[in-house]
């Protein structure tokens, strides 16, 4: 049958005009493939339908068309005209073999044909036809056919060669003269879908042609190229993975042969051994128990290997069931805070608190506390107290820059190198499923690409969720209900919302004057004595000297800056007593600046040249509470309000609403309502460096552009905080703790402050409630009462 299609293949190639395409052509439907002009090969006949054709042609000029079938039948007698596609190939019908109900006909294709119209459609499909030329009249002379001729030419000869088709189909196309020829054996060998054989079947420009079948005998070089590349890598892989097992099974033979084997069985038997006599809950066994089986399963020179065993020792590790005993003592609770802090005694009360409820019931959940405060007022300290008052391990969680969800969370095993998070690290190191865990400067979270932290505190932070914290790491659920968290923060509005939500906010103001001495004498002074090498025989710091330094060598809320001094003023005395220095040294008030220089700081008040224009306000920062001193003047003009000092822009708003007030109310004031048309003010905030905002300076705001309006001076032993209204109400504000320990540090011991207020001061201690008065003012009118003692307005009552 080889010889014959050959035959039928040469014949068809050599003589395609000696057989001219006919009026009418029976129809034969081929299922599924499309045969091409100067094919030969042998078909397979089933269907009576097409039999009774093919006995029909063999009775005339063994014509028949040649035309695929859009959907497969598998009865030819139900197609219709529209199942057939448009064109078709004229087939000569060579030799037939007929068996029971099947004929084998060996057909070569000549030329193309259209189909006009269906002529008649039993017992089978007959219709007129007209030829669809194939020129190759111009292929001589263009340049571009012979360009593409030899590119599918030679782009077929390589696919031959990569791949298991006949080398006889090169010799084949290398014989062939016609090109429509040559690009339709090509066509046939690409292993097409029957719309995009057909598609190139109805091409009638031979350049069109030629285009179409290069593009698609690339895109099929591609994907054999591809193959290949994939076929040498899978090799490539399994050659590596056999040698692998080779080395192996040579590495355990040597290891075998000199015992080592045994040191890893013992090593397996050792963890084994751990498993047994550690607590874990039945998933932790589960996982412990899975790990094991791998690695006993695994060669202990796999990379595999390693990181299953530091799986398996973070499981062991991890403190599941193991708890710290709590010593539940409520006196000597009390007495050890009152030890290690002084003041403070709302967060004292707190911890208090939650030890008499722990006393009561055994099983409630830690509570998540809040620190917030400025920069030194002993909030990681406190942290350390509330650990050891409760004798629970203490663990420090800095938060401070982590921007990544991983930290939190730990990687999964899957990433080089994933450890667990910082949570599942620290109870490690606690080695107690209930330690006191401090996550320091939880304001300070960031978040970028990498995740949002701050979202996976979420989970931890809740009581109602950590009973089931999964570590993406292990995998598996941790129990953090008996965790006491406590967080830290100097700012509250930069933890966000949900996880504020979660917390128990408990804020801390900065220290008074009286408790920095304190805390000095009893805690700072002895801890950088001991630093230093010092004892109280070599070195007294007297009280005065502490003062000294709180009054005129630092500035802040807390104490952390004046440790600095301390311990400057003990490295100035350990250099005299290391010289030869015999006697004890005494510092007092007097000796502070040989050791430290001259004074830093001198009470703003001192500084100022007090007149009309001025007024004292109380502003909050992040590290405590200042005074903040406002100018006003005026000066002529067109009625212009300038303001200056880096001042936000709702300190600006603050400015204008003040003087649309005293516009408004002037002749009230005692003022001239014609006045404002002639003259510009300026409102000045010194430290123009510093950035500056908020409402709270409105009060003062008023007091200052009223004092310069109206050439009377504000009291100077008085500050005042509150916003305004353009109706002259004074509304509360916030960190009034802080602004009043501010004007304390001062020296000013009467504020004006806004009735809702009342309840803020009434929580700062009792001690120092008492050093200062506090005027509680409904109304703008009300404070100017109080603020001036000669003013136009009371000239005018009198």
């Amino acid at each position: 049958m080889a010889s014959e299609e050959k035959e039928v293949q040469q014949r068809a190639a050599v003589n395609p005009g000696e057989l001219a395409v006919p009026e009418v052509l029976p129809l034969l439907p081929l299922q599924g493939f499309v045969f091409y002009p100067g094919m030969g090969f042998p078909l397979q006949v089933a269907s009576p339908t097409s039999r009774a054709l093919v006995d029909d042609a063999l009775l005339g000029r063994r014509l028949i068309g040649l035309v695929p079938v859009r959907t497969e039948q598998q009865d030819d007698s139900a197609l219709h005209a529209e199942d057939f596609y448009r064109v078709g190939v004229v087939g000569y019908v060579h030799k037939i073999n007929k068996e029971q109900n099947l004929y084998q006909i060996l057909v070569s294709g000549t030329r193309k044909f259209a189909i006009e119209s269906i002529v008649q459609e039993t017992p089978y499909l007959r219709a007129r036809v007209h030829e669809v030329p194939m020129d190759t009249v111009a292929a001589t002379e263009n340049r571009q056919i012979e360009a593409l001729l030899f590119n599918i030419k030679s782009q077929f000869k390589k696919l031959v060669a990569a791949t298991e088709l006949p080398q006889e189909l090169v010799s084949t196309a290398d014989s062939l003269d016609n090109p429509f020829y040559v690009a339709y054996l090509v066509a046939s060998q690409l292993h097409l879908k029957l719309p995009a054989e057909q598609e190139i079947l109805e091409i009638e420009p031979l350049e069109e042609l030629l285009r179409r079948v290069a593009a698609e005998l690339h895109r099929r070089m591609e994907t054999v190229q591809m193959s290949q590349q994939l076929q040498d890598t899978m090799k490539k892989d399994m050659d590596k993975r056999q040698r692998e097992f080779y080395l192996r099974q040579q590495l355990a033979a040597i290891r075998k042969e000199l015992g080592e084997d045994e040191d890893d069985k013992a090593e397996l038997r050792e963890l084994r051994e751990k498993i047994e006599a550690k607590r874990l809950p039945e998933h932790a066994r589960a996982a412990a128990d899975r790990e094991l089986g791998r690695l006993e399963r695994i060669s202990p020179a796999s990379p595999e290997y390693s990181i299953a065993r530091s799986y398996l020792d973070w499981i062991l590790d991890l403190p599941w069931l193991e708890s710290s005993p709590e010593a539940l003592d409520l006196d000597k609770a009390r007495s050890d805070l009152d030890a290690d802090h002084s003041g403070l005694e709302k967060i004292k009360k707190r911890i208090l608190e939650f030890l008499a409820v722990r006393k009561l019931k055994a099983d409630l959940h830690g509570p998540i506390l809040c620190f917030v405060g400025p920069p030194g007022v002993g909030k990681t300290s406190l942290g350390q107290s509330i650990a050891r008052t409760l004798g629970r391990n203490f663990v420090r969680i800095a938060l401070g820059g982590v921007h990544d969800e991983a930290e939190i969370r730990g990687h999964r095993r899957t990433y080089v190198g994933a450890l667990p998070g910082r949570i599942i690290a620290s109870l490690k190191k606690a080695g107690s499923n209930n330690p006191v865990f401090l996550l320091d400067e939880v304001d300070k979270l960031a978040h970028d690409y990498h995740g949002d932290p701050s979202s996976a505190l979420l989970e931890v932070l809740d009581p109602e969720q950590n009973a089931t914290f999964t570590d993406h790491y292990l995998a598996m659920e941790f129990d953090l209900s008996r965790v006491m968290f406590i967080a830290t923060a100097n700012v509250l509005d930069a933890i966000p919302g949900p996880l504020r939500d979660r917390m128990e906010i408990v804020e801390l103001s900065g220290y008074t004057r009286d408790e920095k001495a304190t805390i000095a004498q009893k805690h700072l002074v002895p801890k950088q004595l001991a630093i230093h090498g010092l004892d109280h025989g070599e070195l007294v710091i007297r009280d005065e000297a502490v003062l000294e330094l709180i009054d005129f060598y630092t500035r802040e809320a807390g104490v952390r800056g004046l440790e600095r001094e301390i311990a400057a003023l003990c490295r100035g005395a350990a250099a005299k007593i290391a010289g030869g220095h015999r006697d004890s040294l005494a510092i007092g008030a007097e000796e502070v600046s040989g050791y430290l220089g001259p004074q830093r700081f001198i009470p703003e008040m001192k500084t100022r040249t007090w007149g009309p224009g001025l007024a004292t306000g109380l502003a909050w920062t992040p590290v405590g509470g200042e005074i903040l001193f406002i100018e006003s003047s005026k000066m002529p003009g067109s009625g212009r309000l300038s303001l200056t000092g880096k001042l936000g822009e709702v300190m600006k708003e603050s400015a204008n609403a003040a003087l649309t007030y005293i516009r408004a109310h002037a002749e009230m004031l005692g003022l001239d309502p014609h006045m404002f048309a002639d003259i510009d003010l300026h409102v000045h905030v010194p430290e123009g460096a510093i950035p500056k905002d908020g409402p709270s300076a409105g009060l003062a705001m008023v007091a200052s552009l009223y004092s310069a309006l109206s050439g009377a001076s504000v009291r100077q032993d008085l500050a005042m905080t509150g916003e305004i209204t353009l109706r002259g109400d004074i509304l509360a504000v916030g960190g009034i703790s802080e602004k009043v320990l501010a004007a304390l540090r001062a020296g000013i011991r009467e504020l004006v402050l806004p009735p809702p207020n009342e309840k803020d001061v009434m929580e700062i201690p009792a001690e120092i409630r008492k050093d200062v008065t506090c005027h509680y003012l409904h109304t703008i009118r009300e404070a100017l009462d109080i603020l001036f003692t000669d003013a136009p307005f009371k000239t005018e009552t009198k």
